[in-house]
Formats: structure tokens, C-alpha cells, sequence
């Protein structure tokens, strides 16, 4: 089956092109974002593979539909970036990859977290300018703090799971709770909670009309004064100039996150040599207790790999007609026919 691949990196030709000896798919490479000035490029695929940051909102996917697509297909757990209903309504399948390493991801917010606590982003800074003084690098023992947990999920679970080997109580909030988080030693506490007890707070829930800024003004004004914030889940999940105001006021001790909510123009691009005009992300990284990473938590060869074979896997099986594992479909929607 033809599939045009967007937003596709140099690991993605060469890590797709040797998963897919085993598929025979003639894959054709676009580094472009699929977005309604691109999606032309798609004319005639009946399948189009698509990234975090891709636009694939009704207006795409009707000139998709219009170009012969018949299936996209996610190289992500995420999908906030696909508009169900409007694929529903063309006739559009969606497929996602459901499962891949939870270690990638939960493993970087710890690293995030200590990072961002002890400084070390700083002190490695200042080491390399001969800077070898200690003030200013002062952190706090994570072993007896309590760690909150917003989504059970299999990532937060995993992170649970090491906060708890830290010596940490764990606190987390999930609609669907989860015994292995409880059998690893977490609690569960409602929202209002889990974040007014938190002196670290790490997200881990899907992006969602319901958690959309999930973390705001209104929220950050109850939460213990030093809180440390890790979100290495969806960028809207944090309202960014409710999170700026409480670090200016020193509500938010810090702030480490992988993912920002404006991230689709820039991340996974270097922009080294440009102006960027987004006025929230230059005052973010202005901030010394601030740590910001470009969307790299799910960077793993385990995690890729998997992605990969997953998303080859569900292309093949729609050419050959067999049921989707992967599908997604908006709640009540039918696919016609």
C-alpha cells in the first residue's frame, strides 16, 4: 500500500524502512507537517501516516478523503490532533499506537524531576564556565516528600512505581483507578487533593476537553508554595501563563516540562538561527528554575521500535481488510458502510 509519512526525521526513513521488509508498504517520506497547505502531498495515498503535531482536524481530512485516503494512522499513543467525528463522518479510519515502552516516558520525568530539583542543568553550565560555586544549587530530599500522580495510566504507574523506590509517598488522581498502583505503595486521593498535598506534581493523563489546562490559575493557587511541576504528557494540559504568574511569584518552586502547548511550530525543528516570535516560550527559559525539553521523553530505541512495527502492523492489516486492534473512533460515531 502506498502511505505518505509526514513530519518524518531522518530516524524515522531509516527505522520505517527496515520495519517494513517485513511489510512490502511503498512508503514515501515528507519531513513537511501535514497541515491544509501540505496535505496535497497525500493526493492519491490511500494511507497517510501523521505525528503529535500534525494538523489532521476537519479541513485536512475532507481534502484527504477528497485525495483517496482511507486511513490514518498515528505514530503516537496521543491523538488530540485528529478530529474523530469528522473522520467518521468521511469514512476516514483512524488507528494510534496503544502501547509502547511506559518506562521511556515515566523514566525521563524522573530525570526531569532530578534534574530540575539538585539543578543539575545549571550546575553543568557552570562548570563549563569554571564556575564551581555551589550557591543557588541547593535542593531538598525527594526520600519523605509527597509525589502526586495525575493519571494511572501505564506511564504514571511506572513513575509511581520509582517515586515509591525514592522512599516518596505517592498520591495520584485517575477516574479509572488501577490496583497495581495502589500494590506499588500509591494512594489514591481526589484532584483537589492530590495537588493542595503535592510537593512534586507529575502529569501523566491524556489531553481531553476535561483536562485541558487542567493546571491553571485557579488550581495553582492552592497547590504548596516550592511545588515542583513535571509534564512530560500533553502541553495543554498546563495553562503556560497561569504556570509563568506562580513562578514569578515563587508559588511554583519549578517547572520541567517536555511538552508545551504551542509546541506545534516548534518542536522537532531547529530554529537555532531564527527569531521565535512565541513571547511564552522565550519568558520560560528565561527563568533559571525552569528545565524544557523538546518532546523527547518517548525517545528510546525500545519505544521507536515499537511505534514503528505497531503503526506498519495496523497499515497492513487494513490493506488486507482484517480488524484494527488499534482503531479510534469518536464515542457514538459509525463508521459508514
Amino acid at each position: 500500500m502506498r502511505v505518505a509519512v509526514f513530519s518524518a526525521k531522518r530516524y524515522d526513513r531509516v527505522l520505517l524502512a527496515e520495519a517494513n521488509a517485513a511489510h512490502g508498504h511503498e512508503l514515501v517520506f515528507q519531513e513537511a507537517r501535514l497541515e491544509a497547505g501540505t496535505v496535497a502531498l497525500a493526493t492519491g495515498f490511500p494511507a497517510v501516516s501523521v505525528f503529535v503535531n500534525d494538523d489532521v482536524g476537519a479541513e485536512v481530512l475532507a481534502a484527504l478523503a477528497a485525495g483517496g485516503t482511507r486511513l490514518v494512522a498515528t505514530r503516537s499513543t496521543g491523538f488530540n490532533q485528529i478530529d474523530l467525528e469528522a473522520a467518521a463522518w468521511l469514512g476516514i479510519r483512524v488507528v494510534r499506537v496503544t502501547d509502547y515502552s511506559p518506562y521511556s516516558v515515566a523514566e525521563f520525568a524522573v530525570g526531569l524531576l532530578l534534574a530540575l530539583n539538585r539543578h543539575l542543568h545549571r550546575a553543568y553550565e557552570r562548570t563549563r564556565s569554571g564556575n564551581f560555586e555551589l550557591d543557588g544549587l541547593m535542593g531538598f530530599d525527594l526520600h519523605g516528600r509527597t509525589v502526586g500522580v495525575i493519571g494511572t495510566g501505564k506511564i504514571g504507574r511506572v513513575f509511581g512505581r520509582i517515586m515509591a523506590g525514592f522512599g516518596c509517598r505517592v498520591i495520584g488522581h485517575d477516574p479509572v483507578p488501577h490496583p497495581d498502583f495502589e500494590a506499588c505503595g500509591g494512594r489514591y486521593a481526589a484532584l483537589e487533593t492530590v495537588m493542595a498535598e503535592a510537593d512534586v506534581l507529575s502529569l501523566h493523563c491524556p489531553l481531553t476537553p476535561g483536562t485541558r489546562h487542567l493546571v491553571n490559575a485557579e488550581s495553582l493557587a492552592r497547590v504548596r508554595r516550592g511545588l515542583l511541576l513535571v509534564n512530560t504528557s500533553r502541553g495543554g494540559l498546563v495553562d503556560t501563563q497561569a504556570a509563568i504568574d506562580a513562578l514569578k511569584e515563587g508559588r511554583l518552586g519549578g517547572l520541567a516540562i517536555d511538552v508545551y502547548e504551542q509546541e506545534a511550530d516548534l518542536f522537532f525543528r531547529d530554529l537555532s538561527s531564527d527569531i521565535i516570535a512565541d513571547d511564552l516560550i522565550q519568558r520560560l527559559v528565561s527563568f533559571p528554575n525552569v528545565l524544557l525539553t523538546g518532546h523527547q521523553a518517548f525517545f528510546t530505541r525500545e519505544a521507536i521500535g515499537t511505534i514503528l512495527s505497531t503503526t506498519l502492523a495496523s497499515i497492513t492489516a487494513f490493506e488486507r481488510g482484517e480488524r484494527l486492534e488499534n482503531e479510534i473512533s469518536a464515542p457514538g460515531s459509525q463508521r459508514p458502510g
